[in-house]
């Protein structure tokens, strides 16, 4: 289980701030992005294994604040996780606890990553890539077993019977 420090109390959130990364889905302006990135209590949790239940992410993320939900991340074909989540609290100061001192440690074997969320709405939870699950895992090249093995392209190109 991953090691997270005694949390202290901080009242203000100037300190954490808002990412590069943006959600090129989002429906709407960047600057309505904007917006709710500096309101929202909602984080987006990735780098997540395969096989991290929905238990361990609420006894590691409470550690930071009370949860209010944890949303899985799911490969839209199969309805199984594939390695992200949205952990939404009630107060904002909460989450940003959570981005401070849990960013970077380690669940399940994995370096996890958490940034600021817009906002969950109902759909995202669902894998974008080609094959249902995450992009980024259609791509790699590498064996990873908390993360279904290789690549998904990487993993086609095995299977396939050679060419005479």
């Amino acid at each position: 289980m991953a090691q997270v420090p005694v949390l202290p109390l901080h009242t203000e959130t100037t300190s954490v701030m808002l990412s590069s990364y943006r959600d090129q889905h989002f429906k709407g302006s960047r600057t309505d992005q904007e917006r709710l990135l500096q309101q929202t209590s909602t984080l987006y949790v990735g780098n997540m294994s395969f096989y991290t239940t929905e238990e361990q992410i609420h006894e590691l993320f409470s550690r930071a604040g009370d949860v209010k939900r944890i949303v899985m991340g799911l490969d839209k074909v199969k309805k199984t996780p594939c390695g992200f989540c949205f952990v939404e609290y009630y107060v904002r100061e909460d989450a940003a606890n959570a981005l401070r001192y849990i960013n970077g440690t380690r669940l399940d074997d994995r370096i996890i990553r958490t940034d600021w969320d817009a906002g969950f709405k109902e759909g995202r939870q669902y894998g974008r890539g080609k094959s249902g699950g995450q992009v980024r895992d259609e791509y790699r090249t590498d064996y990873d077993e908390g993360r279904g093995g290789y690549g998904k392209i990487l993993l086609t190109k095995i299977r396939q019977p050679p060419r005479e």
